[in-house]
């Protein structure tokens, strides 16, 4: 159970960060199509 647990909270953590880095990918880029 633990186990479990931890893996689950450590999947949210990444998704958290990979969502993040997506964010300013995508502003990085519409600023460039704005440009």
């Amino acid at each position: 159970m633990a186990r479990v647990k931890r893996g689950v909270t450590a999947h949210k953590r990444h998704k958290r960060l990979l969502d993040a880095a997506e964010g300013r990918k995508g502003a990085k880029s519409r600023l460039i199509k704005v440009a």
